[in-house]
């Protein structure tokens, strides 16, 4: 398939992990893909891999939570090709886990609550003009199954993606008839290089309550965000779709 032949996908978070892999699935199917990333070496790193793999690559180094350096970069991005139909919102950190409310560092819960929720608004923002002028676009923003039911131990982490879910339904029902989708997907836990860093009771604590006993794969979440993003979705917008082995059922 090639459902986004000639189409411009920026992937926030991009570099590594589900970023990367959603990434690597859209180029696959002919998109011209833009990593942003805060993490330049892992950014070049990422480049070679999937220009390895005979996909079109433009990588950004930029914070996300800095709104000069994200219009800055999403400027670029639109001189450099003409158009952006795609938006993919990963980029996100778990912050401090396994910890109580009355134990959360204050520094913390805002670092968190910074790349989560107010970088995914600020790339929000910098694209839709874009989108806007071309009548066509597909956001996708990367929640979690915390967002809904909450994690204990993971306080700033379950509040920013409940956060991302609020976002994306404002935004589908504003931009409804533009030709712009704005939907989000909600994981489960996901073997990713930021669940290898959490303390593994945490990481037993979450795929416990998984009813298929395990965690989800990076190729199975690109799979889903590829058919979020690709003009075939064009009749679903504000919605949260679940990636969860059964734990989400609503």
């Amino acid at each position: 398939m090639n459902r986004f032949e000639n189409q411009v996908a920026i992937v926030t978070g991009g570099a590594q992990g589900i970023g990367l892999g959603i990434a690597r699935r859209l180029g696959s199917e002919g998109a011209r893909v833009v990593l942003f990333d805060i993490k330049a070496e892992r950014l070049r790193q990422a480049v070679g891999e999937l220009e390895g793999a005979d996909i079109s690559t433009h990588a950004v180094p930029v914070d996300v939570t800095d709104e000069t350096p994200v219009n800055a970069a999403v400027a670029e991005v639109r001189e450099k090709f003409g158009r952006i139909d795609v938006l993919v919102t990963a980029a996100g950190v778990a912050g401090l886990t396994n910890r109580k409310t009355h134990e959360v560092d204050v520094g913390d819960f805002r670092h968190v609550m910074e790349i989560n929720v107010t970088g995914m608004f600020l790339c929000c923002r910098a694209v839709l003009p874009v989108m806007l002028q071309a009548n066509y676009g597909r956001i996708v923003n990367i929640a979690s199954i915390s967002g809904k039911e909450g994690n204990a131990g993971m306080l700033a982490y379950s509040t920013s993606k409940a956060a991302v879910i609020g976002l994306t339904k404002v935004m589908g029902k504003e931009y409804a008839e533009t030709g712009i989708t704005v939907n989000a997907l909600a994981p489960a836990v996901v073997r990713t290089q930021m669940v290898d860093e959490l303390p593994p009771e945490q990481v037993k604590y979450m795929t416990d309550r998984i009813p298929m006993k395990r965690t989800g794969e990076i190729e199975e979440i690109a799979a889903l965000a590829a058919y979020t993003a690709s003009p075939e979705a064009g009749f679903t917008t504000a919605f949260t779709f679940d990636a969860t082995g059964g734990r989400a059922t609503y």
